[in-house]
């Protein structure tokens, strides 16, 4: 295998990239049923958070490999799918084990183990050496940190607020990404792409619970989300510095997912202040049903 060859998207995080892990575990947090999947092939809902396929898919796709990422414990694969990428995120989880432990998801670290066990399943099919090539040239992709903020910092029966100032907080969590990458390093990965979080405080959930304010975004939320990515950026820095041979970059959603809340008709869109779900104000997955009479049914003007 060359250098040359389409590289495979290993994928690691939360809602934004699970492909449907957690159809697989005993959760409420899924996304295995109709609406959802509506725009996929075959109008399947796999478990992936969208009425279509999601970004690690448009990302494959682009590096010339298949249209889809598989989820790793979804039964109808096996390593011949694998081989040409694959998916190990969780939706729900963050960088915090308490935070998978709000809606019993998978914890981050759980899923670098799922990592191993694919690298013993790749090394067995494929032998060492080219499975190792395989490894070192994949791309890897981690998406996560919301959930560490809003589902577990700025919840109100939270027990991280008085342990933790919002600094400190996220401090320590881009600590855990340090470690996370490292141990990635250390098996073999080289080319890694770390997610930033988004304006979060723009969700809609996050805008309606901010009726004081005329349930516009919530400003404080964002400002957190920004000064996160900040030190995400530096541990990017650092990190390119201390692992001979690793190429990592942030991938900052922040900037044009604001661009779009801000100007939603220069992209094609409608409605940003509401969700295509539930009335528009509770963007819960398990609350997306069909059966829901307030789930929109056109959602391509939604930018939510």
């Amino acid at each position: 295998m060359s250098s040359r060859s389409p590289k495979k998207s290993l994928v690691f995080g939360d809602s934004s990239v699970d492909a449907g892990n957690n159809n697989q575990i005993s959760t409420i947090l899924k996304s295995n049923f109709e609406p959802y999947g509506r725009d996929f092939e075959g109008n399947l809902p796999t478990g992936g958070f969208s009425k279509g396929r999601i970004p690690p898919d448009f990302i494959s796709e682009a590096f010339g490999i298949k249209p889809t990422v598989p989820a790793y414990l979804d039964p109808i694969y096996n390593i011949t799918d694998f081989a040409s990428g694959v998916c190990f995120a969780s939706a729900g989880t963050g960088y915090n084990n308490a935070t998978s432990d709000f809606l019993s998801v998978i914890p981050l670290w759980e899923e670098l183990r799922y990592y191993e066990d694919y690298q013993k399943k790749l090394r067995a099919y494929f032998g060492e050496e080219k499975a190792n090539e395989i490894l070192s040239e994949a791309r890897y992709l981690m998406s996560l940190g919301t959930n560490d903020f809003l589902e577990n910092y700025y919840t109100f029966f939270s027990d991280r607020s008085p342990e933790f100032t919002v600094e400190e907080y996220q401090r320590f969590h881009a600590g855990i990404a340090g470690k996370f990458i490292t141990e990635l390093y250390s098996h073999g990965a080289r080319k890694i792409s770390l997610g930033g979080v988004p304006p979060m405080g723009c969700l809609p959930l996050e805008r309606t619970t901010n009726l004081l304010s005329g349930s516009d975004c919530v400003e404080e939320y964002n400002d957190v989300a920004k000064d996160f990515n900040g030190k995400l950026l530096e541990l990017v820095v650092k990190l390119n510095k201390e692992l001979p041979g690793i190429k990592l970059v942030l991938s900052n959603p922040y900037y044009i997912l604001l661009e779009i809340i801000d100007k939603p008709s220069s992209f094609g869109f409608e409605n940003v202040e509401v969700a295509c779900c539930v009335a528009g104000m509770l963007e819960m997955g398990y609350m997306c049903d069909q059966f829901n009479p307030f789930t929109c049914a056109i959602a391509d003007k939604y930018v939510f």
